[in-house]
């Protein structure tokens, strides 16, 4: 073996070969092309006239294949996400993974408490306040929709609360343009103006097609919005098998895939080259309870198989991983994210998102996170595998201790053990006398005391000097202007 010899050994996981990812697209642009999909929004209509459509009277869209292959080439292949303060924090680009919270959990478990209950803007902060220390926690979302928010200012309030408790970008929902317009103008006066924020955006906004094969106004009106300030902008449909989708897991993806590319078409169509986050998701209908089911291995299978063909596209992707059906902290909990977040590191999507799900995406823990982060430790360091090298094969040491002797005081072992053993900070290592003397703690146990740990001693950055007093002002004004938009409406 020559000094110059090194090789990386990682697992390789993927659904889709060449041949049928081009199966896949190929059926997608067919359905696009004869069967179309509806686009309840007059501009988009006539901006697909114009861009040689054809439009029917019942505001059905049938798009050329030349058309949406053409978008496809427009759409950035790398999107670059900065935290609050300008600083580079997510590539969206290639296989790099960055995982994150997601958005609108309508209950919460009190962590003082234990009980379950309706989520409060409180629990939006506290998650932000978790996932700003937890560093395997990339991106944050609400990960609550707060009840005690004045009315139709749940979004805004949101917004403001992850802003003010994390350094780290937000992945963030509306209810429509006026509330996505009013987060835009908080962001613009967190980092100091709508051209740097243009420049490092630090927010990406997530909106969705009415499945299946259908474009709201108010899903549209925010696509252009995004469209034309720059925003990144997450428009991934979101299935239910056997419901809103084929039966079949080639038909969902082939139905999730027309509605990610016709939005994607509008969007490139709208403002050419700016930034977008596409893909699908598919969840299964439970035959049996009628739950829109998160954690099932169908769902795996569609979102890797969403990467596979988002790799070939060249498009940075959406995921979702920590996701379970579980409504409370419980061994299928633990298997149902472990599951989800090992294939999303192994698949390559790039932005990964409702980690800590509970009760089909209605219900956060903040233990959750926590233990959740633990589990993406693991999945990484299980994905970056190991190299082979005359370094790591380690001859000259091997040969220096020699048979019965041990390697655990040689300066090898001292150099190499953090790099090359997971170390985890919530598993138990102790053998069972030790356990018992610490007070036998479950790792549920010591994920409570680090979540209460956080919010009691961690401290976030700082907004700049001046953009508390501006975002306290901007989301003052709103609450009256929003109330008279939907009290008109």
């Amino acid at each position: 073996m020559s000094l110059g010899f090194k090789l990386q050994c990682v697992p390789e996981y993927r659904v889709l070969n060449e041949a049928q990812i081009k199966r896949i697209h190929c059926a997608t642009l067919e359905l696009l092309e004869t069967v179309g999909v509806k686009i309840l929004h007059k501009d988009a209509l006539e901006m697909m006239r114009d861009a040689g459509c054809r439009v029917k009277a019942d505001s059905i869209v049938q798009i050329p294949n030349w058309l949406i292959e053409q978008c496809i080439r427009s759409a950035p292949s790398r999107i670059t996400i900065y935290n609050r303060l300008g600083e580079e924090a997510m590539r969206l680009e290639g296989d790099r993974k960055h995982y994150g919270m997601g958005t609108d959990l309508v209950n919460t478990y009190d962590l003082d408490t234990g009980e379950i209950r309706q989520s409060q803007l409180q629990d939006v902060a506290n998650a932000a306040k978790i996932a700003d220390a937890l560093e395997e926690i990339d991106f944050t979302g609400s990960y609550a929709l707060p009840y005690d928010s004045p009315m139709n200012m749940s979004y805004i309030d949101s917004f403001k609360a992850q802003v003010e408790n994390s350094v780290k970008p937000i992945f963030f929902t509306a209810a429509g343009y006026e509330d996505l317009a009013v987060i835009n103008t908080i962001a613009a006066a967190v980092v100091g103006g709508a051209d740097i924020l243009k420049e490092k955006p630090f927010h990406i906004h997530y909106a969705e097609p009415l499945t299946p094969l259908s474009h709201t106004a108010g899903a549209v009106q925010k696509l252009f919005y995004c469209a034309d300030n720059l925003i990144p902008v997450n428009y991934t449909p979101g299935m239910m098998s056997g419901a809103t989708a084929p039966v079949t897991l080639a038909g969902a993806i082939t139905v999730g895939n027309a509605e990610a590319l016709s939005g994607l078409v509008m969007h490139q169509l709208r403002s050419k080259g700016a930034p977008i986050i596409s893909g699908f998701g598919m969840s299964t209908l439970d035959m049996k309870t009628t739950a829109c089911v998160y954690a099932c291995p169908e769902y795996r299978l569609a979102i890797s198989a969403c990467a596979d063909l988002y790799h070939f596209y060249g498009i940075p992707m959406w995921g979702t991983a920590g996701v379970s059906d579980a409504c409370c902290i419980d061994q299928q909990a633990g298997m149902e994210w472990g599951i989800s977040l090992l294939t999303s590191a192994l698949d390559g999507a790039n932005l990964i998102h409702d980690v800590g799900y509970l009760g089909q995406g209605m219900i956060g823990h903040p233990a959750a996170l926590v233990i959740c982060a633990e589990i993406i430790s693991y999945a990484k360091r299980l994905a970056r595998g190991f190299t082979i090298d005359d370094i790591d094969i380690s001859m000259e040491v091997i040969r220096k201790v020699g048979p019965q002797g041990n390697f655990l005081n040689t300066h090898h072992t001292l150099k190499g053990f953090r790099k090359e053993h997971w170390l985890p900070d919530l598993s138990n290592r102790m053998p069972l006398a030790v356990w018992n003397e610490f007070g036998s703690k479950t790792l549920l146990d010591k994920a409570v005391a680090k979540a209460r740990a956080i919010l009691k001693e961690h401290q976030p950055s700082p907004l700049n000097e001046g953009a508390q007093e501006a975002i306290d002002d901007i989301r003052n004004n709103a609450v009256k202007k929003i109330k008279e938009i939907f009290f008109e409406s």
